[in-house]
């Protein structure tokens, strides 16, 4: 009986009698008429009159009752009296027409997340989408949501609201764009299910202004919920991740997934203030190159008119053009495209970088401390501006507190081999880190020292792009950095060479066609200031602040092998 419609009232007319039958019916099957041995099926939505000497009911229809009018005059009258009978609230509710921008409305629409206490007995409008609804008699109740903010509405039987105002509230589909005027009022108990737990919203009237299409791909309480069990042995229903990237539209409605934009942003106008108040000037450079800027086969080659070109790995040579063009100190936010095909948890095909190059005056430990300093103020930053936002996160993904040292911690790569080595894992000295020996390590440091951001300094030579200055005093060594959140890498950096002829040196010794970067070679032919920098993948720093575990999480359309769409 899955097509139901219900309180269907058939009127059958014969000899003065009216034969009147109430119940649920299958849709399109509500009674046969015996004709020359034929059954004619008669629509559950059309009034037919017809000889009830005619009429059969078919076996399927289970009849709630049957009754016979004496006086059918009467009784039609009651029947077109009822059904013409006023709604007193119709004008409070309805599915508004498509706004097309025809007329202005003078309207003050308040967020759910700036209602409280302070506006009980006000009337006001607010909009948001219905997050869940429950009809009970003569009221109905409400979850209105915008962005990460909850509220309860009710729909209630009164002076403004009609018994079919509540029935329409109960049939409005979820995700559905509202409008509701009503009078703030406190709530009787606090509200466990809505971020606005103190007050609720007495509805007086109620607008759709873009309907859902009933059905919904994934639903969003699934999608807000953690993906740990419930009780012992139970699993509650969650949203997997495929469904959810699949989806995206949706899944971003999510008050966790409103918070994580809002953190990323976040850390973007704090890399871009720290950098500004320390004297940076922010640039934007090229995507489209014509060598890779990396080095090595991990780039994105496209067809560039007559000839190929690549999806820049990184802004590397145009910071340092930027330096060589006396800018003195530069950062640039934008996209970055490696071409590995690797499926894990922190890499993707496309990504955000956050990147920095400046001129230091003798050591690039200048470089080193301002970095560290950096990531100091966007931590800081985070907590106090975003604390609402972070425990709204954690609500669905539960984390420990980050935690870091100032001044960051700066430990030298041969240090962080021998604490590896004192936990039982050997490694070569010209080796470069594993993943897993990352997460090692960064167990270490925080055990022993309490931080979890920390620099390692001074990576063998070999393992780093053929820009790399080598150190001075062991050229198996070089000037460069890695920096660490949770024990994974989130900034590579070093010192550049900004000797033409000793970066011709490493650019041969690298095996790297020296015609495809010959401007960015002969930038550093006219005298360059010695200068340094870093990249920082945007995602992962997220993802690794709040503990998400997938660099997915923080991407809001990503893009790896396996994903190009949507």
């Amino acid at each position: 009986m899955s097509d139901i419609t219900e309180d269907v009232v058939l009127s059958l007319y014969e000899g003065g009698f009216y034969c009147i039958l109430a119940g649920k019916y299958r849709k399109g099957a509500v009674a046969s008429i015996r004709d020359n041995n034929q059954h004619i099926v008669i629509s559950s939505s059309q009034k037919s009159i017809v000889p009830i000497e005619n009429l059969l009911t078919t076996p399927e229809i289970e009849m709630a009752s049957s009754t016979f009018v004496e006086n059918p005059q009467e009784h039609q009258q009651n029947v077109e009296s009822a059904a013409n009978e006023e709604d007193f609230a119709k004008d409070n509710y309805a599915i508004m027409p498509l706004i097309q921008s025809k007329e202005k409305v003078d309207r003050q629409l308040i967020s759910v997340r700036d209602i409280d206490e302070k506006m009980a007995k006000k009337t006001i409008w607010v909009r948001g989408r219905l997050h869940t609804s429950r009809g009970t008699g003569k009221q109905c109740f409400l979850i209105i949501r915008h962005q990460s903010a909850t509220m309860q509405a009710v729909v209630c039987v009164n002076e403004y609201v009609s018994k079919s105002m509540v029935k329409f509230a109960t049939t409005i589909s979820k995700e559905s764009v509202i409008d509701i005027e009503g009078e703030i009022s406190l709530a009787p108990t606090s509200i466990e299910s809505c971020s606005q737990k103190n007050v609720e919203i007495q509805v007086k009237k109620l607008f759709v202004v873009s309907a859902a299409e009933p059905r919904l791909p994934l639903l969003i309480e699934d999608a807000m919920r953690a993906d740990e069990a419930i009780g012992e042995g139970i699993q509650a229903p969650h949203v997997l991740q495929d469904t959810r990237l699949d989806n995206r539209v949706i899944d971003l409605r999510t008050p966790a997934n409103q918070a994580i934009y809002r953190v990323e942003a976040g850390v973007c106008k704090l890399f871009r203030d720290t950098l500004d108040a320390k004297g940076f000037v922010e640039i934007h450079t090229p995507k489209i190159i014509s060598a890779a800027s990396e080095g090595g086969a991990n780039v994105f080659q496209v067809s560039y008119f007559k000839s190929d070109a690549y999806l820049a790995q990184s802004p590397q040579f145009y910071k340092q053009m930027a330096i060589a063009a006396d800018f003195g100190k530069v950062y640039t936010i934008g996209a970055v495209f490696r071409a590995e095909n690797a499926n894990t948890h922190r890499h993707l095909t496309e990504f955000v970088g956050l990147d920095l190059e400046m001129a230091f005056n003798y050591h690039y430990h200048e470089v080193v401390d301002t970095i560290g300093d950096l990531f100091t103020q966007i931590f800081k930053g985070l907590a106090s501006r975003f604390a609402t936002e972070i425990s709204v996160i954690n609500k669905q993904y539960p984390c420990e507190p980050f935690e870091f040292v100032e001044p960051a911690l700066r430990l030298e790569y041969k240090y962080g081999l021998t604490l590896l080595a004192e936990a039982g894992i050997q490694m070569g000295s010209e080796d470069d880190l594993s993943t897993e020996n990352e997460r090692i390590l960064g167990r270490i440091v925080k055990e022993k020292y309490h931080t979890d951001f920390y620099i390692l300094d001074k990576y063998p030579l070999a393992v780093r792009p053929f820009y790399t200055m080598p150190d001075p005093d062991n050229p198996k060594y070089s000037n460069s950095y890695d920096m660490f959140m949770r024990g994974e890498e989130i900034l590579s950096g070093a010192q550049r060479v900004h000797d033409a002829q000793l970066l011709l040196e490493r650019v041969k010794h690298n095996k790297i066609n020296v015609n495809q970067i010959k401007s960015y070679i002969d930038a550093f032919r006219y005298g360059c200031p010695p200068h340094g920098g870093g990249g920082i993948g945007l995602e992962r720093v997220v993802m690794l602040y709040l503990g998400l575990g997938n660099v997915r999480k923080t991407s809001m359309f990503p893009r790896d092998p396996k994903r190009i769409t949507p």
